[in-house]
């Protein structure tokens, strides 16, 4: 028994303490997964979990809109945008009166645990109502309106945050719930206006939300390729117009039959002047005379339904919300619950309210690169890897009359694996920040094969416009690896003289990268710095914990999962079995699980015999008695070579008889397709400009007398994302880690989330006296 399941029980029991989960302020996509798990996971912790209605003011007025919370509460919530059990702004909470009632209405139900889901006030009043929780319970005995025995059950209030906002705006958390979802909704829509500005030669300024935080404008702007983006942290000089019509006029000389130009709403000038899309529409028409539209997203930003980020970023927070409140003592400050990385972790309330307060003093003072950095260092990254997309062209003599760089180093770029969303838009970032530095970029088409074959093309700087939102591969990309063909590979980087290679693609790159390095003592050749960016659907390549395509193909599945299970919408009760792609890696199959609010995901990295699967039908028969309507199992497509997705079906078909009927679905290459999504596309845009400078480096390091020659293993690396760093791991350490039989990583960071997965899917309370706590520390990790 480890020392954490000791600390647990020493503490006792938490069966039957109360936690109430509420929302408040502004609503957000993802919001109802953080609720959902909330009370999930309160209930098989053994706690009675409640609904607070309206936010504070429900708190406030109680009655019906404090209610107890079930299993079947929160059902076929996880898809749905907004808050379900509301969200209200309250200005009887700021008075001492309205937070008196509000204890009086928590102690009276035993509540002693709040998960707040809002922005920094919802996060501030819980604070001052944790403060002052001990002289509102004094006053309610004084005025008789509790019992002496009610505050001696009551004495302490435990207060565990989440940051619902769009904005993106609360510093302590790389995201916060919803803003990823509204990207989507950024996104499609820029996306529609591309086709109808295209065919008109029209500019589009799109204003967007972010009154005092402009990440959404940036993101949106890497994503989409804008050619100007005005935002609070780091506003424009007072010359902007001149700025703004010279950058349209040069992308419109360079042959761009559309502009797009971002404002977020609280944008200004240096000096303070608000900027609105009025103002910059009068300067594009009054001093290039071009046809230009407004497009105000407004409130739409805020619907439609989460993203699966969101959805998976609800349920871990959710989660991790309520194991923080089962962790409290009497002297536990109040947490928020942040995402690092990849990983949930706790932070201290008010430090990170302070901090956040912090930036408006900043913006305030006019203190703007303070701003920036307070942000944090991901909205820094993002904002300098527009800036260098962005700029005005370099000097001249960088470029021939085409537009291709024609000094410095000569480097290519080329596919190698199956095609994944986001390829294109690093292709393009590789390219244009190679271009901008001077030098010369060759695109190899169709992998291995169109290398051997000689299909080189010298990239320009417009040769990949509009390609940041294109989906599959512009270049080409084959799976075949190089084995058996070093001798012409060779030929043919000499005979384009290449001196660094990037390679974007999946399983196949990594292992044919590490072909070519091998090669080295044999071809002179293979002495470049080398490189590739994981790109592919599977996740399935070690040194990253997400490869480029992944997020998109995830969003993907839970779209279909989504419409799959609506068109059951009105029939009798109905089991849908769908297998996901992945190869032997299960990752999409439990992401997509986990956001889908799946009942099962059988995967190959975990083991499951014929016992588990008819324990799982006779789970999903008993939900059903008891009033589900639907139910989602999903298969990644190499789980089990016996227990294949035909005879799931018809396991669940013959057993359901009577209550539930079965249906399957192979999704199969709809996975792969689609418009890349906002985190791919700016994944792969900030991977590539990356990329370039490494590549760029390594060869100033290895050259002498103009020939480059790299022979240590840190000039073949991987470019991953590793936690909320951007890492450089050399290929021969990478060796180690990996399963090269079935082409996935022997170390796999979210096997973690699968306990969650089960967790949130069981029905009823599994909490037991001496077992709950050991349950809890094995299948739920606290570093998720």
């Amino acid at each position: 028994m480890t020392d954490e399941v000791q600390r647990f029980i020493g503490r006792g029991s938490r069966k039957g303490h109360g936690i109430a989960v509420f929302t408040s302020g502004g609503d957000s996509q993802g919001m109802n997964a953080a609720v959902r798990a909330v009370v999930r996971m309160g209930i098989y912790l053994g706690c009675k979990v409640y609904f607070i209605k309206e936010g504070y003011q429900g708190m406030v007025d109680g009655g019906e809109n404090i209610v107890e919370a079930n299993w079947a509460s929160v059902s076929s919530i996880i898809h749905r945008g907004g808050t379900v059990i509301g969200s209200a702004r309250c200005m009887d909470f700021k008075e001492r009166a309205g937070r008196l009632s509000a204890a009086e209405n928590l102690v009276k139900r035993g509540i002693t645990n709040l998960v707040v889901i809002g922005g920094d006030g919802s996060l501030t009043g819980a604070n001052l109502f944790r403060v002052e929780w001990t002289s509102l319970l004094d006053e309610l005995i004084a005025t008789k309106r509790i019992t002496a025995e009610e505050r001696d059950k009551n004495k302490a209030l435990h207060i565990a945050g989440m940051v619902g906002s769009i904005d993106n705006d609360f510093c302590g958390t790389d995201m916060t719930i919803g803003t990823d979802s509204a990207l989507h909704r950024i996104i499609e829509a820029i996306d529609a206006i591309v086709s109808t500005a295209y065919s008109h030669q029209r500019t589009f300024i799109m204003e967007v939300m972010g009154r005092h935080c402009g990440y959404l404008a940036v993101v949106a702007a890497l994503a989409s390729e804008a050619d100007y983006v005005f935002i609070p942290e780091d506003p424009v000089k007072i010359d902007w117009k001149d700025q703004l019509c010279k950058k349209l006029l040069q992308e419109r000389s360079a042959g761009q039959r559309l502009n797009i130009i971002i404002v977020a709403e609280g944008a200004t000038d240096r000096e303070g002047n608000p900027i609105t899309a009025e103002m910059v529409k009068k300067v594009v028409v009054d001093e290039l005379n071009q046809d230009t539209r407004i497009t105000v997203l407004g409130h739409v930003q805020r619907g439609g339904n989460p993203s699966a980020f969101d959805r998976v970023l609800g349920c871990r927070m959710g989660a991790e919300a309520v194991m923080a409140l089962m962790e409290a003592t009497d002297d536990t400050e109040p947490c928020v619950v942040s995402l690092d990385g990849n990983q949930a972790v706790r932070l201290p309330l008010m430090e990170c309210v302070n901090r956040t307060q912090a930036v408006a003093k900043a913006m305030a003072e006019r203190k703007f690169e303070l701003a920036v950095e307070l942000r944090g260092r991901s909205f820094s990254r993002n904002l300098e890897t527009y800036k260098m997309l962005t700029r005005l062209k370099p000097p001249k003599d960088a470029f021939d009359s085409q537009g291709k760089g024609k000094e410095g180093f000569t480097l290519a770029v080329m596919h190698i694996g199956a095609p994944a969303c986001g390829m294109n838009a690093a292709v393009r970032s590789f390219v244009r920040n190679s271009i901008y530095r001077g030098d010369k970029v060759y695109g190899i088409h169709d992998g291995i094969e169109g290398l051997v074959a000689g299909h080189f093309t010298e990239m320009g700087w417009g040769d990949v416009t509009g390609w940041v939102g294109q989906g599959g591969a512009f270049l080409g990309t084959k799976r075949t690896l190089p084995e058996g063909k070093f001798k012409e590979i060779a030929q043919r980087f000499r005979e384009f003289n290449i001196q660094g290679l990037l390679v974007v693609g999946g399983f196949e790159g990594y292992h044919s990268l590490g072909q070519l390095v091998d090669q080295r003592d044999h071809y002179s050749e293979f002495c470049i710095p080398m490189i590739i960016i994981p790109s592919t659907i599977s996740n399935n390549v070690p040194g990253t914990e997400f490869s480029l395509g992944c997020d998109t193909g995830l969003n993907e599945i839970t779209e279909i999962c989504d419409r799959i299970r609506q068109s059951a919408q009105g029939t009798k009760r109905r089991v849908f079995v769908i297998e996901t792609m992945g190869g032997y890696c299960g990752y999409l199959a439990t992401l997509a699980g986990l956001a889908g609010g799946a009942d099962a995901a059988y995967i190959f990295e975990e083991k499951f015999s014929i016992k588990d699967l008819q324990q799982d039908v006779y789970h999903m028969a008993s939900k059903m008695a008891d009033g589900v309507q639907r139910g989602l199992i999903l298969r990644n497509e190499k789980a089990n070579d016996n227990y294949n997705t035909d005879f799931i079906h018809r396991l669940y078909s013959e057993e359901g008889k009577g209550l539930f009927s079965c249906r399957s679905n192979i999704l199969g290459h709809m996975q792969q397709g689609g418009s890349p999504s906002p985190f791919d596309r700016n994944m792969g845009t900030k991977m590539a400009a990356k990329a370039v400078e490494w590549l760029v480096d390594q060869c100033k390091i290895h050259s002498k007398d103009g020939k480059v020659n790299a022979t240590t293993q840190d000039t073949a690396c991987l470019l991953g994302l590793v936690r909320r760093q951007y890492k450089f791991s050399p290929l021969k350490e990478l060796i180690a880690d990996t399963n090269f039989e079935q082409r996935i990583p022997k170390d796999q960071w979210w096997l973690k989330l699968r306990p969650l997965l089960r967790i949130l899917a069981k029905h009823d309370s599994t909490y037991e006296e001496e077992g709950m706590y050991i349950t809890v520390d094995e299948e739920c990790n606290h570093d998720m």
